[in-house]
């Protein structure tokens, strides 16, 4: 940090807005792995990771744009993807003895309910420990997309505002109606992937 009698001049990191480093020394602190959750225009990323003396060391990670070879034919970016890029990561990361960690949003608000908690909530139903408060994750219908079938559903009659919405849908030929079956879907290959790693490591 440059300093002098005018002004301090913080880290070039945390003038990018890109590091808060009051809140990593207290994550590194606690050591225990980090469960580190980004987002892009696009997708949603996670990954677990663990301080090292010659730098951060990850050791899992999941992207949001590995659920299209599963299947997820939906937006990488929204509420169910976040859910499912989180399971993923949990899964993965059972697959490394990797059981529990701490939660690292960096700078992001911590809305209640947005798709950084729902990455949270997949990455705890797919086997990970991390501590945290009900109250912030989102609802079920939210975490599967019965919300944007529903949405969908009611828009129908109304063409211009159903295509004007769900034109993004139609350009990837995908129904907003068959979302939370195709989650489901999507959820059940990744328990399938998984299971067939094990069972060749057996």
């Amino acid at each position: 940090m440059v300093q002098g009698k005018l002004k301090t001049l913080a880290f070039r990191r945390r003038r990018q807005g890109r590091t808060n480093y009051r809140k990593r020394l207290r994550l590194l602190l606690s050591e225990k792995p980090r469960l580190v959750v980004r987002k892009s225009l696009k997708y949603v990323h996670a990954q677990i990771i663990t301080y090292a003396p010659q730098g951060d060391v990850v050791c899992v990670q999941a992207h949001s744009r590995e659920l299209r070879k599963l299947g997820w034919g939906f937006s990488t970016k929204n509420v169910p993807a976040a859910y499912l890029t989180g399971f993923l990561l949990g899964v993965k990361a059972k697959d490394k003895q990797i059981t529990s960690g701490i939660l690292d949003l960096g700078i992001y608000t911590k809305n209640k309910g947005n798709k950084l908690f729902a990455l949270l909530q997949g990455a705890v139903d797919g086997g990970l420990t991390i501590p945290h408060s009900p109250d912030i994750l989102p609802a079920p219908t939210r975490i599967n997309g019965n919300h944007i079938q529903h949405y969908a559903h009611s828009l129908k009659e109304n063409t211009a505002a159903y295509a004007k919405q769900f034109s993004g849908y139609a350009r990837q030929h995908v129904d907003p109606e068959n979302i939370s079956a195709q989650f489901a879907a999507v959820k059940a290959e990744i328990l399938k992937v998984h299971n067939g790693k094990e069972a060749k490591r057996n």
